[in-house]
Order: structure tokens, then sequence, then C-alpha cells
């Protein structure tokens, strides 16, 4: 039986697969993971409003192709496309939520039946509830705007 030594790196990679390499002592040492990170809700958020953006100016024609260009459903681009029917002061709520450590308390998924709400007000009054639910102290909320 032969026995061999070596020295090697193990890391984890991206959706947790691990990386083994062998050893440079030469090597720069990896790159810290952030101790927090965007929240997923506002990352959609900017998403929906680039993607809004891409059809009115006619780089994208229509949302089948922006589903094709994001490498995702036709289905799932309507969800994340409902995200520009909340009410403005919501959608910049959800811009500027903190970076936070684990898995949010906001995300879409609470998200959805509110964009499918017709008023800004009923809007404002659900994303109120949820932001007392889970203690997000700055939900704006403006209540003298009101458009349909």
């Amino acid at each position: 039986m032969v026995t061999i030594k070596r020295k090697l790196n193990v890391s984890v990679a991206s959706r947790g697969r691990i990386a083994i390499r062998p050893h440079d002592p030469d090597a720069e040492p990896p790159r810290p993971r952030p101790s927090s990170k965007l929240p997923r809700i506002s990352r959609l958020m900017a998403l929906a409003i680039r993607f809004n953006e891409m059809i009115r100016t006619g780089e994208a024609s229509d949302m089948i192709e922006l589903a094709r260009l994001g490498h995702v459903t036709q289905p799932r681009m309507s969800q994340i496309m409902a995200l520009n029917q909340l009410a403005p002061d919501i959608q910049e709520a959800l811009l500027n939520l903190p970076a936070t450590k684990g898995k949010p308390d906001i995300h879409e998924k609470r998200l959805r039946p509110i964009a499918a709400m017709l008023t800004w007000k009923e809007q404002r009054a659900a994303w109120k509830q949820i932001c007392d639910e889970v203690g997000f102290q700055n939900a704006v909320v403006e209540e003298s705007v009101d458009q349909v």
C-alpha cells in the first residue's frame, strides 16, 4: 500500500459546492465573505424598475423577451414585474432596506398580495401592517398623495 501526503486547500464555493485545490503557499488567501448582504427583495425591486425601463425604451419588446434575457420563466418575470405596481413610497422603502444577516423578514411572497391591491391606500395599510409585524421602523407611508 502506498500513502501519499499532500496539502490541499478546501473552500466552500458558490451554492455550497466544495472546491479542493492543491496547496499553493504563494497564493493569496480567499476573500472574506461579507457579514451582511442586501435583501433579495431590494435586488428584485431594482430589477423590476430596470426591466420596466428596458421595455419603455425599447431595449426589450415585451416580458417574454425579458424572461428570455433574464433566464427565467415568463410567469416568474410577471411576478418580478408586479413589484412595479407597488406605491412609489413602498418601492423606495424596499430599495432602502438595510443589509441583513440570515433570512430577511420582508420577502417577495409577502408582497405579492400587496402588489395585487388596486389602490395605493390599501397597499400602504398592508405595508404598514407588515412593517409593524417585523419591527421595521423606516416604513415611509405617504397618506397625502393617493393615486390608483
